[in-house]
């Protein structure tokens, strides 16, 4: 049973799943893959992007841009429903999030400057905000630093679609009666699928060790690896982080609802 559907997915008992590794704002490779799969989707199909959409790269809006065009596609096809296609919280959307909330911060400064160490700058700069003001505004106080976010929610509901994509991020997502679970970067198997908070975005350093089914799901698949460790094929997990945005291939999987690999592709 899905813990809660207003953080996590569940995708029935699909047919087939596309699932879709980090792409930190290459939206080139993002199109060549989005190409491939329109060719080859049919319906009872399921898309998932696993997080770390954002962040790093250089083409952020034009990124989100493409994954809402897409969908719009995929929902022209008789039979597709909206709940096809599924975009997890990854690190980097969930560093944004902070980030427009950043006024809350016990050191706004220090967090500001640890998140633009992580890539976030290249998001900040897509919605018309600079860090020198950013760094004023969390010197300045709580005041000043809440006009500096909410002028970024603002330039966000300027590009149509985007606020609705960040309010639409889920934690995991799962097929029915086990098979697939989904996330972002990890898991820890000690603790139950509810109580996994953050895990799910900062991953663990022992993914590629779950040898064994976590609560009935006989595969995990993850879209980043910290590590950055590239494609990987577990005995129980599959790692689709080919180094987009870092130099690396953008990485997906198509995989049948019991687990079993149809296809890992890179572009």
């Amino acid at each position: 049973m899905t813990p809660d559907s207003g953080k996590f997915a569940n995708l029935g008992r699909p047919r087939r799943i596309w699932a879709i590794g980090a792409i930190h704002g290459e939206v080139d490779r993002l199109a060549a893959l989005h190409e491939h799969i329109a060719a080859r989707f049919r319906p009872g199909d399921r898309l998932v992007y696993l997080g770390n959409v954002i962040g790093r790269g250089p083409a952020i809006g034009e990124t989100i841009d493409e994954l809402l065009g897409l969908r719009r596609s995929l929902l022209a096809l008789r039979g597709a429903l909206v709940t096809d296609a599924v975009y997890l919280r990854g690190a980097q959307e969930e560093m944004w999030q902070k980030l427009l909330q950043l006024q809350f911060a016990p050191n706004p400064g220090d967090v500001l400057r640890w998140m633009l160490s992580q890539g976030v700058d290249q998001t900040l700069s897509c919605y018309g905000g600079r860090i020198q003001d950013g760094m004023v505004a969390a010197r300045t106080g709580a005041v000043q630093l809440t006009r500096w976010t909410n002028g970024l929610r603002e330039a966000m509901r300027t590009r149509p679609g985007h606020p609705n994509l960040f309010a639409a991020l889920k934690r995991a997502a799962m097929t029915e009666g086990g098979g697939v679970l989904l996330v972002s970067a990890g898991i820890d198997v000690a603790r139950p699928l509810a109580a996994q908070g953050d895990s799910f975005w900062w991953g663990s350093g022992d993914f590629h060790q779950i040898d064994s089914p976590y609560e009935g799901f006989s595969r995990i698949v993850r879209g980043y690896d910290g590590g950055a460790g590239g494609v990987h094929v577990g005995e129980r997990t599959v790692t689709l982080d080919g180094g987009c945005g870092r130099g690396g291939n953008l990485a997906a999987g198509l995989f049948a609802p019991d687990g079993g690999i149809l296809d890992i592709l890179e572009v």
